[in-house]
């Protein structure tokens, strides 16, 4: 009987266990999508030439290698 009782009470946690899994991964950041310092400032000074017009398409960059 305390066998049973112990069987039952693993499958539980292992329940809640999987259940608590789920969620983590349903509302996970993805690690890719973070920025670093470093790169908050290179994506705020490349952006601000590109509204300033210094910047250039690909197409065109590599016409010109």
């Amino acid at each position: 009987m305390a066998y049973a009782n112990a069987s039952k009470e693993l499958v539980e946690e292992i329940r809640a266990i999987r259940k608590d899994l789920d969620y983590i991964k349903a509302h996970m950041v993805d690690v890719d999508s973070i920025l670093t310092p470093e790169e908050e400032v290179r994506l705020d000074k490349s952006l601000e030439e590109h509204r300033k017009g210094k910047s250039i398409r690909l197409e065109d960059f590599e016409k010109s290698i």
